[in-house]
């Protein structure tokens, strides 16, 4: 039987795939173990400077296999008690999210905590959790709030609805919109851009960007300037 994640690396960048498609990439725990083991092996390999998460088949990534959630531990899939969220902060590497398709509810958070999207043309996106009468548990309702405001992800969350790729650059949920073909293309363009950068300094500007989630802009700017300080002090001799 083929892996549910794939994973390669080729000049510095990871490609890591979620890979059911027969079930249009939903998420069960063997799923769920084999993404978070790539995205630690990310994190430790210093040949990796960024990774780029996408979809097998006509789809991102369709949320719960609702055939596991009852039977199968979702939310500490490898016994070590490790959730997603945690998995993802963790991570000091940009990771970029290529949108292939459908990204429905738990397969929506694993796209919203990537550093950034780009999507084909033929992705969409929907929070169904109050639908199908799923708690959120992986930053749903924090992180798709902070990338399109409050006020569009009550619309969405409320509703149910999708939107379209268009929509959801329009929104500002995805940077970029590409055709299917070249969506993988744009994604690694993006990733060699990011390679050719200083990445001790990229993983500094990773680091102050997220140090907002956690602070007020008084607190976080005043943390980026006594880092600069110590910067020149350390870089400069200053």
């Amino acid at each position: 039987m083929e892996s549910p994640v794939l994973f390669s690396v080729l000049n510095h960048v990871a490609a890591i795939t979620l890979n059911r498609p027969e079930r249009r990439n939903a998420i069960n725990k063997a799923l769920l173990t084999g993404l978070y083991n790539c995205i630690e092996q990310v994190s430790k390999d210093e040949d990796i400077r960024v990774a780029i998460i996408t979809g097998s088949g006509k789809s991102f990534c369709s949320g719960i296999d609702l055939e596991a959630i009852l039977t199968e531990n979702l939310f500490d899939p490898r016994g070590d008690g490790t959730d997603m969220p945690d998995i993802f902060q963790k991570c000091r590497k940009p990771i970029i999210g290529a949108v292939n398709g459908h990204a429905i509810t738990g397969g929506f958070e694993i796209a919203l905590n990537c550093d950034f999207l780009i999507a084909s043309e033929n992705a969409s996106f929907a929070d169904t959790h109050a639908k199908v009468g799923i708690h959120p548990g992986w930053g749903m309702t924090q992180l798709l709030q902070q990338a399109i405001g409050r006020r569009r992800a009550r619309q969405m969350s409320f509703t149910c609805k999708f939107i379209s790729a268009k929509t959801a650059c329009d929104w500002g949920l995805v940077n970029e919109v590409t055709t299917p073909e070249n969506l993988l293309t744009r994604a690694q363009e993006i990733a060699t851009d990011i390679c050719a950068i200083n990445p001790a300094m990229v993983a500094t500007m990773k680091r102050l960007i997220d140090y907002r989630d956690t602070a007020t802009l008084a607190d976080a700017f005043s943390h980026e300037r006594q880092g600069f300080q110590a910067f020149v002090k350390t870089s400069l001799g200053k």
